[in-house]
C-alpha cells in the first residue's frame, strides 16, 4: 500500500554529483535512488553535477557514459548538467572573499604532519614552518555546529575537533568542501540528500556557507553501502559496476538496501516502473539512524 501523499515543496531542489573517476556501482545507485525518490516524492527538482575538478583522476568518456548508465536506470534530471571544471572562476570568487575576511592562511604541513586521527592541529597558523608549495586552509574557530540531519537525526560537532580544512590544494587545484559549497548554492539545492561517508564533511561545508553567506540546506544522510566483508563500496576498489541490462534487479537491491520493503516482483519491471513505486512509497524512517548497510554476497538472491 502506498503511503499517504506527502505535501509537495515547490521549492525542493535535490541533486546527485558523482565523480567521473571510474564506473557507477550500487553504492553510487543507492545515493542516486534515495536523493531521486526524496525530490520526485514532493514534486521537486532533481539536478546532476560532475564533481570533475580532480583532472589528474577524472577518465576521459567516463562521465558520457555515467549519463547514459542514468539514463538506462529511469534516473532523468532536470535542466542541464552541471560540471566542475566550468566553475573555477566562481571558487576563485568564494576563496578571494575568505581571503578578505582573514578566514585563511597558507600550510606547508604534509599528511604525515597531521594528526593521528586525521585532523589538523592548525600547524601553520602563524605562517606556513617550510618552503615550497603550501596549500590553503579555511581558519575554523572554536563553537559548535548543530543541525537536524533528516536520515541520522541532531548532529553536534565541535568546529576546534574538526580542525582547519583545506580549500585549495598544494598543486592549485580547489578542494572539494569548497567546490560543493559554492556549487550548491549555484544550483539553488535546498537539499542534499548522499551518503552517510560525508557526514563527517557537513559541519565545515556549514561553516563555510556562513562565512561566505550562502544559504544551508536540509541534510539527509544515507546508510553508506559496504562489501559483504565491511569495506566500503568504491571505484578506487573496482567495486562491481551496474549492469543496466538488470536494471529493475538491481533497482530493486538499492531500494531493499534502503529498508523501504520493495515486492520481489520489481525485479522484472521497467526502471520507470520501479522508480515509481519507490517514489510512491518513500519513508525515511525505515532507515533512520542507520549509518552503514552490507551489500549481498555475489550470487546471493
Amino acid at each position: 500500500m502506498a503511503r499517504a501523499p506527502r505535501a509537495a515543496r515547490a521549492d525542493y531542489v535535490g541533486r546527485f554529483a558523482p565523480s567521473p573517476t571510474g564506473s557507477l556501482h550500487l553504492g553510487s545507485l543507492v545515493a542516486a535512488v534515495g536523493s531521486f525518490a526524496d525530490a520526485r516524492s514532493r514534486g521537486g527538482r532533481w539536478v546532476l553535477r560532475m564533481e570533475d575538478l580532480d583532472a589528474s583522476r577524472v577518465i576521459p568518456g567516463c562521465a558520457e557514459r555515467m549519463l547514459r548508465m542514468l539514463e538506462a536506470f529511469g534516473l532523468t534530471w532536470d535542466g542541464a548538467v552541471e560540471y566542475q571544471s566550468a566553475r573555477t572562476h566562481h571558487y576563485g570568487e568564494a576563496l578571494a572573499t575568505l581571503e578578505a575576511l582573514g578566514l585563511t592562511f597558507e600550510c606547508s604541513c604534509t599528511r604525515a604532519e597531521r594528526n593521528a586521527d586525521g585532523g589538523y592541529p592548525g600547524t601553520c597558523r602563524n605562517g606556513p614552518k617550510s618552503r615550497g608549495a603550501t596549500a590553503t586552509r579555511f581558519r575554523v574557530d572554536d563553537g559548535t555546529v548543530c543541525f537536524e540531519d533528516r536520515g541520522q537525526g541532531e548532529c553536534r560537532f565541535e568546529l576546534r575537533e574538526r580542525g582547519d580544512v583545506i580549500i585549495r590544494r598544494r598543486d592549485g587545484a580547489f578542494a572539494y568542501q569548497l567546490a560543493v559549497v559554492v556549487d550548491d548554492a549555484l544550483q539553488g539545492v535546498t537539499d542534499v540528500v548522499r551518503g552517510a561517508d560525508l557526514l563527517d564533511s557537513t559541519p565545515w561545508q556549514i561553516a563555510l556557507q556562513g562565512a561566505l553567506r550562502l544559504p544551508t540546506p536540509h541534510y539527509l544522510h544515507l546508510p553508506l553501502v559496504t562489501e559483504p566483508g565491511g569495506a566500503k563500496l568504491a571505484k578506487a576498489r573496482r567495486s562491481v559496476a551496474l549492469d543496466p541490462r538488470a536494471s529493475g534487479r538491481e533497482l530493486h537491491e538499492a531500494l531493499r538496501l534502503l529498508n523501504q520493503d520493495p515486492p520481489d516482483t520489481l525485479k522484472l519491471e521497467s526502471p520507470s516502473r520501479v522508480l515509481e513505486w519507490a517514489c510512491a512509497h518513500w519513508e525515511l524512517d525505515r532507515f533512520h539512524g542507520v549509518r552503514e548497510v552490507r551489500a549481498a554476497a555475489p550470487g546471493a538472491d
